[in-house]
This record gives structure tokens, sequence and C-alpha cells, in this order.
């Protein structure tokens, strides 16, 4: 089976939150299985991504995991965050929903807790 799976967050803390316990559990649960999980971030979002954030300790362990962390460029200048603010574990992409768009048409799953 095909296990490749993006989560996508584009909303507030609370989407953050469960997008977080997904990929957790995603993790645990499949321990022997190889496959890749990203977490896409765009829209207001993209302020819960910064290094001082109250998420950044809970990323950067997934990170250290095997999450490939995901953030929107258009969304950064959107919203006024700079690259140097991102936790480190973020990979800027040019556009969100194009990445998305990749990533599906990749046969990764999509998810949006």
């Amino acid at each position: 089976m095909h296990f490749d799976v993006v989560f996508h967050v584009d909303q507030d803390a609370a989407a953050l939150n469960m997008a977080l316990t997904n990929i957790t559990n995603y993790f645990e649960a499949l321990v022997q299985e190889d496959y890749t999980a990203v977490l896409l971030v765009n829209g207001p979002a993209i302020r819960l991504m910064t290094a001082d954030g109250e998420h950044a300790a809970t990323i950067g362990a997934l990170a250290a995991r095997g999450l490939r962390v995901r953030v929107c460029r258009n969304a950064m200048r959107h919203f006024d965050v700079a690259p140097e603010a991102l936790l480190p574990a973020c990979e800027i992409v040019p556009a969100g929903v194009v990445e998305l768009v990749d990533l599906q048409d990749k046969g990764f799953a999509y998810i949006k807790p």
C-alpha cells in the first residue's frame, strides 16, 4: 500500500493542533512502513510557523522523525512573515496550492484536519 500523505493547514491554531496530533498518530501507526509525510501550511496559518511560536517544539520533534514542513511564499508575503522568522524545519515553496496539486498528482493522500 502507498502511504505518502500531505496534511494541509491554512487557518488557526486549533487546525494545526489537530494536524500535529494526526501526524503523530500516523507516525505511530506506520512504524514499519516507508512513506513521506508533508505538512503544507498556507493562508493565515503561516503565522503559526515561527521559530518562537507555541508549536515550535512539537513541529521540530516531528521533523526530526521525518516530517517535511512546506510553507507558502505567497502566504508569507501576504501575512508579512520573514523567512528568517520561520522554524528551521520549514521549506519555502512558491505557492502552497500548486504544491498541493503536485503532491496529489504524485499520489499523496490529502488530509485537512
